[in-house]
């Protein structure tokens, strides 16, 4: 059986914690999404059609469009903070000194 050091094994809650943080979030930043106002053309803009504003115009300065991008900087650090916590340990394996492989003795039809 496995057993964690007392120090590590305090600590094996906080992924679940940060997985109900991350679901948390993630349904806030849907929602911000959803509420703002849309900008009209769509990707119609990006190729010159109609509704070509400038990406950064006069929204950028929008309170809800930067609370927006502040809570999608933190989803974005939450993923990256469990990919690590969640990650196997490397585990090195020293080498073997004068190791020869053995040969395995074969019969003879």
């Amino acid at each position: 059986m496995l057993t964690l050091p007392v120090c590590l094994a305090i600590w094996t809650w906080v992924p679940a914690v940060l997985n109900v943080v991350l679901l948390l979030v993630s349904i806030f930043l849907v929602g911000l999404v959803l509420i703002q106002k849309g900008k009209g053309g769509g990707l119609a803009g990006v190729f010159g059609g109609a509704g070509g504003s400038s990406a950064f115009g006069s929204a950028a300065g929008d309170s809800i469009m930067r609370f927006t991008i502040l809570m999608a900087a933190i989803w974005i650090l939450l993923i990256m903070i469990l990919v690590k916590m969640v990650q196997p340990p490397t585990i090195t394996v020293p080498e073997t000194q004068n190791v020869t492989p053995t040969e395995v003795p074969t019969e003879a039809p």
